[in-house]
């Protein structure tokens, strides 16, 4: 019988373990899925879109609401739902991390931005303008991650939220979007009733999102 010294074999143990949490590392740091704010009023859809990475009003506690304090008054009647927040948002060489711009509804406000998943269920994110005035928060998981795909990572083909879809024959089996659930998989805990009507859908395919990753 073949023996391993006691050294080798605490070696390939300890191996073991760096290389599983590795791997759950990799896993983790994944922030695409819908995530509620902090505050509770909102989910925002987070998706790859054009290789960088989006994130979308997906539901809001208050359905309704509008862009009211938008500095371009063309904007101010733009329904805030549907609305991009996270913008073209690029990964950070070495690190779980994606940097780009956010856009801040309450005060119209765009900041250079930061967002980071902690594990599986949190993603941090935080911003500043002009380099000062920092802050951030927390958001809880509330959706699951959202797997790439042609639609979503080539963001063709956009059409307009709300708009009357024609009924027809089953389709025919294709590429997930950012909209769907994997077969077999249950609605996230905490996941509002209200969300799973899922007015917005695949948010590469969305008009704003889709012209600025063409």
């Amino acid at each position: 019988m073949l023996h391993c010294p006691r050294s080798l074999a605490r070696t390939i143990a300890f191996s073991g373990l760096f290389l599983a949490a590795g791997l759950a590392s990799a896993k983790a740091a994944d922030p695409t899925g819908d995530w509620r704010v902090a505050d509770g009023v909102a989910n925002i859809r987070v998706a790859q879109c054009g290789g960088n990475m989006w994130g979308v009003v997906a539901w809001e506690k208050k359905p309704g609401g509008r862009d009211a304090n938008n500095p371009d008054p063309a904007r101010q009647s733009r329904p805030t739902l549907g609305m991009p927040i996270l913008l073209a948002m690029k990964k950070k060489p070495g690190v779980d991390a994606w940097e780009g711009q956010v856009y801040n509804a309450k005060d119209g406000q765009t900041y250079s931005s930061t967002i980071k998943p902690v594990g599986n269920d949190q993603l941090e994110i935080q911003g500043c303008v002009l380099g000062f005035l920092c802050g951030g928060e927390t958001w809880t998981r509330v959706g699951p991650p959202i797997a790439s795909s042609p639609a979503n990572s080539m963001a063709k083909g956009a059409n307009n939220i709300g708009a009357a879809k024609p009924q027809a024959a089953a389709p025919a089996p294709g590429p997930k979007t950012t909209g769907s659930t994997a077969p077999g998989q249950k609605q996230a805990a905490g996941q509002p009733k209200d969300a799973a009507k899922d007015a917005v859908g695949d948010i590469c395919l969305l008009p704003e999102v889709a012209q600025s990753t063409r």
